[in-house]
């Protein structure tokens, strides 16, 4: 079973930012993405999608592939194929898009945006770790109240920037009177 994950940024850059770094951790194997989406809610309110692949070209594809086999079976592949890759075209995969929409236009304020992400399975303290500090505030998730406490404390971590090297100032030896 999947895990639904929504986490609000100050902006667009910045949710990008997050989603590319998951998607690293995707192929180190750290985490199963199922699906990762930056929603943008502009100056004037309305919510914009930017998803890393359309969805209705998946289900074009997987129809059209469809549509074609079982076609052969009726000696009418080509017809098969437009049945099934129209019919596939219709199909939404990963996370609703309307849902999302409604959620972000619920929850963002305009100028902001958002990361959805359905995740499948991840390596919970190494992701959590990757994502110390990175900022967010988390809207909702389908975690269970113990992982997405430690999702809200990752996100919120300060993590601490080295600070530059500077020569010891050593106190001038004070002469005794004597």
């Amino acid at each position: 079973m999947s895990d639904l994950v929504f986490i609000a940024f100050d902006n667009e850059k910045q949710a990008e930012e997050v989603r590319d770094k998951v998607l690293e951790m995707q192929r180190e194997y750290l985490i199963e993405v199922d699906d990762a989406v930056v929603v943008v809610r502009d100056q004037n309110g309305r919510v914009k999608l930017n998803q890393l692949m359309h969805p209705a070209a998946g289900g074009a594809l997987a129809g059209a592939f469809w549509g074609m086999l079982i076609g052969w079976l009726f000696l009418m592949p080509v017809a098969g194929a437009a049945v099934g890759a129209a019919g596939g075209a219709l199909v939404d995969v990963g996370i609703n898009d309307q849902d999302m929409k409604r959620q972000a236009n619920e929850a963002l304020k305009p100028g902001t945006a958002g990361l959805f992400l359905l995740i499948r399975k991840m390596t919970t303290d190494k992701v959590l770790e990757d994502l110390k500090g990175v900022g967010g505030t988390v809207i909702r998730t389908s975690f269970d109240h113990a992982k997405e406490d430690a999702l809200k404390t990752a996100l919120a971590a300060h993590v601490p920037v080295p600070a530059p090297a500077t020569p010891e100032v050593q106190p001038a030896p004070v002469a005794s009177a004597g």
